[in-house]
């Protein structure tokens, strides 16, 4: 049977840097790139991915509609289903709220049922988040209690009793709870990427020098995009279907250390200035994880120190602006 790689999310942040993945690795037959469809718009390519790569062939393809999942999935007949798409966004779940659930959700449900009818021999990957866990003030394992204080959180944690219920039923769905990833080509409603952003607008002029900030006490556990990418193939070659993996670098750093270090790499002198519209409610001062199941299992870690990541993502913003 021909390795065909299906990528749901395809245009977005970590499937993205998922696709390049993909090529660079060069054991797929086929890569298959899923994202929404553009209605008359320009249809979304990253700009970490051209639009020309040969072994990527993109579909629209709105997973809300589930016929047309289950028509896509049975023309593909996928072997390997990395599923990036859905709502990523913590702060705006809080006014979207069914929208959040829809996608994180319904979308879902609508590609493990179409996988599920097809019956492809095929392995699916739904990255969870960790925000499904409770808040805690120590590193967080697999078994540690869940209690999601966000609406984003509600939807991931349903989205994972979902996908575990399919695992139940036979269909081979290996799931994470990913913690913080970050790198070149993040949006800017999350915030290294909105520090880094504005840090390249001010060196070229574009806004009066000063960084505009949210909560900067919080820790993260925070772990480059790529290196998560990393652990996501590899738990596509060799995870356990139905067991749960915290992806995570085991460390924490506070959000205003992350600021500081982005400031170092500046070319000009930058102020910071609290912003009360970037601060979001319940959250979590310290989200720490413990990788060491996926460390034991699958033999990964992180390798992308972050100073690097803060560099590259700045660099990123630098070329994205101008």
């Amino acid at each position: 049977m021909s390795n065909v790689v299906l990528v749901t999310g395809a245009a977005g942040f970590v499937g993205s840097h998922l696709l390049r993945s993909l090529t660079n690795d060069g054991s797929a037959a086929a890569v298959v790139a899923w994202r929404r469809p553009s209605h008359g718009r320009a249809a979304p390519v990253p700009a970490r991915l051209p639009d020309d790569t040969p072994d990527v062939r993109w579909q629209d393809v709105d997973l809300i509609d589930a016929d047309t999942v289950a028509a896509s999935i049975r023309a593909t007949r996928p072997t390997s289903i990395y599923h990036c798409a859905g709502v990523a966004s913590v702060h705006a779940s809080w006014n979207q709220t069914l929208a959040t659930l829809e996608g994180n959700v319904q979308g879902t449900d609508n590609l493990l049922r179409a996988v599920a009818a097809a019956e492809i021999p095929s392995r699916v990957l739904v990255p969870g988040s960790a925000l499904v866990y409770r808040p805690s003030d120590q590193a967080i394992r697999e078994n540690d209690p869940l209690g999601p204080v966000s609406p984003y959180g509600l939807s991931k944690l349903a989205q994972e009793m979902l996908v575990q219920r399919y695992a139940e039923d036979g269909v081979a769905v290996l799931l994470t709870r990913s913690f913080t990833h970050l790198g070149p080509g993040q949006a800017s409603a999350y915030a290294a990427s909105s520090f880094a952003q504005q840090i390249a607008q001010i060196e070229d002029g574009q806004i009066s020098p000063v960084i505009k900030v949210g909560a900067l006490d919080a820790r993260r556990d925070l772990t480059d995009v790529r290196d998560t990418v990393r652990a996501y193939m590899s738990l596509m070659e060799r995870g356990t279907p139905g067991r749960l993996y915290n992806v995570c670098s085991g460390q924490s750093h506070r959000i205003g250390d992350v600021l500081d270090g982005l400031i170092s790499l500046a070319t000009v002198s930058v102020n910071v200035d609290i912003d009360a519209s970037r601060l979001r409610p319940s959250d979590n001062p310290l989200l720490l994880g413990d990788p060491a199941r996926l460390t034991r299992e699958i033999g990964w870690a992180p390798h992308i120190p972050l100073p690097q990541t803060l560099k590259d993502l700045l660099d990123h913003w630098r070329s994205a602006i101008r």
